[in-house]
Formats: structure tokens, C-alpha cells, sequence
């Protein structure tokens, strides 16, 4: 901590930075020599040694441990600043330049921390990656390596599992059921998939290239260890996170059985195969009858994840320039975030698409001319490709909203790592470990919201009282606030960010304190999250999202087919 608050004084370079440095990191070492000393008596020292297959309880101890010994100074150094900030009165301009060195500085550490503790730590850094208009914008650059790039598990120790899930479960050898068992697709914060190949009997569908999907050793107990360490921090350093950790935590305990994901698959592609969507979209059909608690065999999908073939296809476009296109992705994800492309449909001449364009083309060029043909030939496939990424996530958007309203089935965790663009140009979803589930009432509830909201004229009092009905309850019944509240679980936090409030949260806090939302229905919470989580993906894909002017046709559609159903039963 004492190394944390020393750079933490140089950094805001008060007059007695200098003074107590030298104490700061003198007393720093002694703490840090007297605590490491105490526990390397009772555990393991390095990461190596985390992986071993040792007591959990007592590599929970160490887990506590490092994340507290990594995390605590982090904590210190925030809550430091903002004790100065307050103390100086600082000017807004100050506050904003000292908190993004702070985002800067601590950012990489909490990288770090997530790739060597891995499980629940994993995937609070993914949601947190898709959260791009909520999450300061070096933790989502950080973090988005989690989306693709989480160290795998040994193979041996994979294939292990394996063999024993197959040989307890279905009594049969892995070289019985498979020809060859390969490559790592993916690993995350639960489990990994690998890529194999199942002898013809197994064959999905007359396919036998396959993906199976394997949870990590021992990750039921380490998640629920770690949420007891991760709600300690939400009490010290981030008070407002503490419901969305439960209703996290609520929804991940539900992940620990693959059984329940295969069901989920098999629900979900039955749905989709007899929905308009069916010959647009794929979901992966599960092998129910070599599936286990901790194995799921599916079929493979071949393809690439939707963010990472945008950044691949604008790199070709300017002349295979990866890095340029990096840069250009993330100007454009910051401008969806600071609320630059909303002034742009206003008709702001700075952020124009051409202009845009022009500086792109320019940039790719490295200065040099270039004529006027090959600027429209550029300008024309930058703005194909634009629409080509608005027409792609108009679809998973517009999907979900179905399967919310008509089939009351749906994925809880949409981020960019779900969506495949497949070689046939269809879009694939996958990863279905937290499909959400809502009941007839529930259902309905919130179509008369989403129907009310999606309205381009809205009525205050119409959407308070849909919200009151669903179970919403505040302490003023105030319409306006109420209505507005619904907009931000379910629509859109724009308005928040025309008043100069940068995040959701503070947005939340702001409504909450003209009129206190006491009760937020449980269903409601899973609806919201996934409309934030599409809000979070639209500005990692440079678009702009309000979700419920999607979901108002299906909303519209599942009121009329409920109100002709009561009809002819009467």
C-alpha cells in the first residue's frame, strides 16, 4: 500500500510528495517482507504451484491472498486521489486528467491479476471488456485480450477430464468415441474448447469435426470462494457493484453443468430453426449422449468472431495496415462513448461520415496522393463495410428481442466472443451456459414496457405504470423518473450522457436521487443486463444502440397474439 500511495503522491505532485516518499516505500518493504514471510509457511509461492491438483481450501487461502495483495494497493491509490481531489477542490479538468493516468497506471496490474487468478476474475474482466460506454477505456483495451486470449490449461490435464467424464458417465474409452483430439479454440473463465474429430457413430448430423467444451478443475468451488473475496472489494472500494455482483453471481452458479448448457443449446436451436430467422442465424446442436457435468461434445461452427473480422476486413481495406485499423476502431469506439457519433446525426459537420472517411483514407496513405478514383474506390468499401456491421448486429439484436418476447428464451451473456461470421456468411451463437428464462406474466410484463418505450412519442405516465405493474416500485412514484429509469434498464443511457453524466451508474445515482427505485424485479435485471451488454458490444463495434426500438415489433406482436388467445377463449 505504502508503494501505492508514494506513487500516488508523486503523481498528483503535492508540495510533500517528495518529502514522505522515502517512508512511504521504506515502511511498504517491511510490510510486504513481514506478510510474505507469514503465509509462504502455509502455501505455495508462485502461479505454477496454483495449478497444481492441491487442498482447495488451501489454494483458496493463496487466492484470497494475492488478489488482496495485488488489488489492495490499486484500491488505496484510487481512494488516495480522490481524498486530494476533494481536499483541492479540484477543477473538473484536473479530475479528468488525473483519474485516466490512474486508469493508465493501474490498468496493465489488473490485467495481471486476472490472467493469474483466472476463474470468476476472467469473467468479470469480460463483462467489464464489453462495457465500453460504462467502463473507463483502458480497462476495456486491457481487458479485451479476456475475450480471446485466456491462457489455456495443459492439455494432458484436459484430457484427463475427458477420460474420466466418459469413462463414469458413458463407460467408454476416449479413443472409442474420438479420432483425434486437437487444438484449443477458446479458453475462458470456466472452461475451454478444444477442437476434435468423433469416430462416425458420434457423427452430429452426418459431421464428425466437432467442439467439446471442458470445465476447468475445481472451478464450482474456486467461483464461489472468489465471489466472497470480490463482494469484500465491492464494500471497500465500488459500493454501487454490489447488486450487480449478486445478480452476477446469480446467474454464473447456474454455468457448473454442462447438461443444463446442452439443454440449453438444443431449446435454443429448436426455437431458432422455426423462427424468421433460421436461415440467418446458426446455433450449434449439442451430442446430448456423450455430455456430462463437466464435458460438452457440440457441433463446430468454422468461423471467426464478429469483432475480430471487422478489424480483419478494414485492415485489408487500408492496404493491410493491422495497426491503423486497430487505431481507427478504437477513435471510433471512444466516439460512440463520449456521445460524438449522436451529435454527428445532428448533422455535426466535424464527425460527418466523409470527413471521417477522408481522415482514414489519408492516414492509410501515410501522407502521400492518392487519386481520386482510388479515394472513391476506398471511400465506397469503408462505407460497405459500416453498413455491412450495422446489418450484423441490427440481426443479433433484433434476434434476442424475439426470443425475449415470443420464446421467453434467451442468451444472459451476449458479448462479442458469442458471435461467429461463419464462412456462409450466416452468424453463429454460441455459448449458452447462461440462457435466461421468463415465465408467461413476466413476459407480457415487459413487452408493455419495450412497447411503450419504443414509441417514438412517448407517454411518461404510460411506461411508469408498465413499470409498476412489472413490479418496479420507487419511493415518489414519480412518472418521469420512472420512465426514464426504464430507459436506461431497457432502452438506452443517451439522455444521461447529453446532461454530462459519463456512466450508467452515475446516471442511476442521479435518477435515484430525485426518486428511489426501492424494488427492481429479478426478471427485469436479466433483461437489462442484456441490454447493456448490447449497448457495451454496439460501441465495441462502433455503432450506437437502443435496444428497445428493436424489441417494440416483437413486444407489439406478443400483445396481440396474448390479446387474440384471451379472446377466443372467451
Amino acid at each position: 500500500y505504502g508503494k501505492t500511495l508514494a506513487r500516488g503522491v508523486l503523481l498528483t505532485r503535492s508540495p510533500i510528495s517528495f518529502a514522505i516518499y522515502s517512508l512511504m516505500t521504506k515502511a511498504a518493504q517491511c510490510a510486504s517482507t513481514t506478510v510474505s514471510s507469514r503465509f509462504i509457511e502455509v502455501i505455495h509461492d508462485n502461479n505454477s504451484k496454483i495449478e497444481n491438483e492441491a487442498n482447495v481450501a488451501g489454494e483458496n487461502v493463496y487466492r484470497a491472498f494475492r488478489f488482496w495483495q495485488k488489488v489492495g494497493p490499486i484500491v488505496a491509490h484510487y481512494k488516495f486521489t480522490q481524498f486530494w481531489l476533494n481536499a483541492r477542490q479540484a477543477s473538473p479538468e484536473l479530475r479528468s486528467q488525473t483519474w485516466n493516468k490512474l486508469h493508465h497506471l493501474h490498468a496493465p496490474t489488473s490485467l495481471d491479476v486476472i490472467l493469474e487468478l483466472r476463474g470468476l476474475y476472467v469473467k468479470i474482466g469480460q463483462v467489464m471488456s464489453s462495457r465500453a460506454d460504462f467502463v473507463p477505456r483502458p480497462y476495456v483495451d486491457a481487458f479485451g485480450r479476456l475475450q480471446d486470449e485466456v491462457p489455456a490449461w495443459s492439455s494432458d490435464r484436459i484430457k484427463r477430464i475427458v477420460k474420466d467424464s466418459l469413462k463414469t458417465r458413458q463407460g467408454l474409452e476416449m479413443d472409442q468415441v474420438f479420432e483425434s483430439f486437437g487444438e484449443v479454440l477458446g479458453s475462458a473463465s470456466i472452461g475451454q474448447v478444444h477442437r476434435a474429430v468423433v469416430k462416425p457413430q458420434f457423427a452430429i448430423g452426418g459431421k464428425t469435426q466437432v467442439a467439446v467444451k471442458v470445465m476447468h478443475p475445481d472451478a464450482e468451488q474456486r467461483f464461489a470462494h472468489d465471489f466472497s473475496v470480490f463482494r469484500w472489494l465491492c464494500r471497500v472500494a465500488l459500493p454501487g457493484w454490489e447488486p450487480i455482483l449478486q445478480e452476477l453471481q446469480r446467474q454464473m452458479m447456474t454455468e457448473f453443468c454442462y447438461l443444463n448448457e446442452g439443454d440449453n443449446l438444443a431449446s435454443v436451436r429448436t426455437n431458432m430453426a422455426n423462427s424468421p430467422y433460421a436461415k440467418r442465424l446458426i446455433v450449434p446442436e449439442p451430442a446430448m449422449a456423450l455430455c456430462s457435468k463437466n464435458l460438452l461434445v457440440m457441433e463446430l461452427l468454422e468461423g471467426t468472431k464478429l469483432a475480430v473480422a471487422m478489424e480483419d476486413r478494414l485492415a485489408k481495406i487500408l492496404g493491410g495496415q493491422k495497426d491503423l485499423a486497430q487505431k481507427v476502431l478504437k477513435a471510433k469506439q471512444q466516439a460512440v462513448f463520449e456521445g460524438e457519433i449522436v451529435n454527428a446525426k445532428n448533422g455535426n459537420e466535424k464527425y460527418s461520415l466523409f470527413h471521417e472517411l477522408s481522415k482514414i483514407i489519408e492516414e492509410s496513405n501515410n501522407g502521400k496522393h492518392i487519386s481520386i478514383v482510388g479515394k472513391a474506390i476506398k471511400t465506397l468499401q469503408l462505407m460497405s463495410l459500416a453498413k455491412d456491421i450495422r446489418k450484423k448486429l441490427d440481426l443479433v439484436v433484433d434476434v434476442t428481442g424475439y426470443q425475449i418476447m415470443n420464446d421467453g428464451c434467451f442468451n444472459g451473456d451476449p458479448h462479442p466472443g458469442n458471435i461467429l461470421l461463419l464462412k456462409s456468411g450466416k452468424l453463429g451463437l454460441i455459448d449458452y451456459g447462461q440462457t435466461r428464462y421468463l415465465g408467461k406474466d413476466s413476459r407480457l410484463s415487459l413487452a408493455r414496457i419495450i412497447a411503450a418505450l419504443g414509441k417514438n412519442e412517448k407517454n411518461p405516465a404510460e411506461i411508469a405504470d408498465a413499470m409498476r405493474a412489472f413490479g418496479f416500485q420507487s419511493q415518489n412514484n414519480n412518472d418521469e423518473i420512472v420512465a426514464k429509469q426504464a430507459a436506461l434498464y431497457f432502452d438506452s443511457d443517451s439522455e444521461g450522457k447529453a446532461m454530462g453524466l459519463a456512466t450508467p451508474q452515475t446516471y442511476l445515482q442521479h435518477l435515484n436521487s430525485i426518486d428511489f427505485m426501492e424494488v427492481v424485479p429479478d426478471p427485469a435485471v436479466f433483461v437489462a443486463r442484456t441490454s447493456f451488454l448490447f449497448r457495451g458490444m454496439g460501441a465495441l463495434l462502433q455503432q450506437d444502440v437502443h435496444t428497445a426500438k428493436y424489441w417494440r415489433k416483437h413486444a407489439v406482436k406478443a400483445l396481440k397474439k396474448e390479446e387474440a388467445s384471451s379472446s377466443e377463449k372467451q
